[in-house]
């Protein structure tokens, strides 16, 4: 496996050097065009894997590490996300916004978001992840009616997590509270703890909104 991800990290320039070699053997009369052919072939693979898959597969291991600048420097090397394929293309949009949006970039993040939603994902709950961060995004924005469109988007097609499950429970409970319709806030807070998230900033706006919940009748 690491011998296949140094494969793809180093893909560009090695399909470069194969076909370099391939031609610096004609040119000194070292070899035929077709000895030297599936140097040529195996360059011109390793160029269009590069420019139409990239290395989006490398972000796995650094994202879950929490290495972030090891992440940006993988999606730097994507010259040309527009010639990604879509399903690749949708998923380097929604890691440049959640990028974005640790970097407290809101308007650059919603617009990366948006970017891929329009290109869509074979995933739909990829798609459920990203009306997700756009209805946190509207929230911050006190877009109340656009945030609850969103959540109960993210809900309908799916969210990959119970820890992302429980935020969008969590937002809809906020926006039906602010709406005054207690009953429906309550219901939303108890599917958001049925979810029984560990993350400690989930745990504790939990703790916050049930000090107050608990007080309101019905």
């Amino acid at each position: 496996m690491q011998f296949y991800n140094w494969i793809i990290r180093y893909r560009f320039w090695l399909s470069i050097l194969a076909v370099v070699i391939g031609i610096l053997l004609q040119v000194t009369r070292v070899s035929s065009f077709w000895p030297v052919f599936p140097l040529y072939l195996l360059g011109l693979i390793g160029l269009v894997s590069h420019f139409l898959i990239g290395p989006i597969r490398l972000v796995q291991a650094p994202m879950e590490a929490g290495n972030i600048d090891e992440v940006n420097k993988i999606l730097d090397t994507i010259w040309y996300p527009n010639l990604l394929i879509k399903p690749i293309r949708s998923t380097y949009y929604t890691l440049k916004g959640n990028l974005a949006m640790m970097n407290q970039d809101f308007d650059t993040a919603e617009k990366l978001l948006k970017k891929s939603e329009q290109i869509g994902s074979s995933m739909p709950q990829a798609e459920g992840a990203n009306k997700l961060q756009l209805g946190m995004m509207a929230m911050q924005r006190g877009d109340m009616r656009q945030a609850e469109s969103n959540f109960r988007a993210a809900l309908r097609v799916g969210i990959p997590d119970k820890e992302s499950e429980a935020v969008a429970y969590l937002g809809m409970c906020q926006i039906f509270m602010n709406k005054r319709e207690f009953r429906a806030a309550k219901d939303f807070f108890r599917k958001a703890k049925a979810c029984k998230p560990k993350t400690p900033e989930i745990l504790k706006q939990i703790k916050d909104i049930e000090k107050y919940i608990s007080r309101i009748p019905g």
